[in-house]
C-alpha cells in the first residue's frame, strides 16, 4: 500500500543509576555514586563522562568494546572508577572520595555511543551531605497504629457480642 510507511525510532542506549535518584552520604566518608548503561547493538569506543551541577567534568572514561575496560581519559584526583563493563552489566559507577558540604548537588552520568548514530542518554543523582546520620524514631507512629487497631478490635468484638446477644434473644 502506498504512503503507509509506519517508522520506528527507538534508541537502544540507556542510562540508569538505580532504583532511587537521591544518595545521602555522611561527610568526610566516601561515597559510590551508580551507574550503569544498556544498549541493544553494543559498543564501540563509547565516551562516558561525569558531570558535577552540569559543568565540572569529574570523571572521563572510553570503552574501545565489550571485551576491554574502560579507560582513563581524565578526572578528579577525589574520584575514583569501581564498575566494570566486561561483566554481565556495563557498569560506570565511580566513587567520591572524602566527601564535604560543598560536594553536595547533581552529578551527571553522560554517555555517548558512535556506534549507535552517536546515540546520547544521561542519568542524574543527587547528592547530599550530612553531619551525622538521624536514626528515625518511629515509636509515636507504632503507639498510633496499637491504638487504631486496638479500637478497631474492640469495635469488632463489640459488634460481635451485640450480635449473640439479639441472637440469642
Amino acid at each position: 500500500l502506498p504512503g503507509l510507511h509506519v517508522f520506528a525510532i527507538a534508541f537502544a542506549l540507556e542510562v540508569s543509576v538505580g532504583k532511587t535518584n537521591t544518595v545521602m552520604a555522611l561527610n568526610n566518608s566516601d561515597v559510590l555514586l551508580p551507574c550503569t548503561f544498556t544498549t541493544c547493538i553494543g559498543f564501540q569506543d563509547l565516551v562516558f563522562t561525569w558531570y558535577f551541577n552540569s559543568t565540572e567534568m569529574i570523571y572521563h572514561g572510553k570503552i574501545k568494546s565489550k571485551a576491554s575496560e574502560p579507560f582513563l581519559v581524565g578526572r578528579n584526583p577525589r574520584v575514583e572508577f569501581v564498575g566494570s563493563t566486561t561483566g554481565k552489566d556495563n557498569n560506570i559507577s565511580i566513587v567520591l572520595k572524602n566527601v564535604e558540604f560543598s560536594d553536595a548537588g547533581k552529578y551527571t552520568c553522560h554517555v555517548k555511543n558512535p556506534k549507535e548514530k552517536n546515540a546520547q542518554h544521561n542519568a542524574t543523582i543527587f547528592l547530599t551531605v550530612v553531619q551525622k546520620m538521624v536514626e528515625t524514631d518511629n515509636t509515636v507512629t507504632l503507639i498510633i497504629v496499637g491504638v487504631v487497631g486496638g479500637l478497631i478490635g474492640l469495635l469488632i468484638l463489640f459488634m460481635l457480642v451485640k450480635r449473640g446477644v439479639l441472637f440469642t434473644l
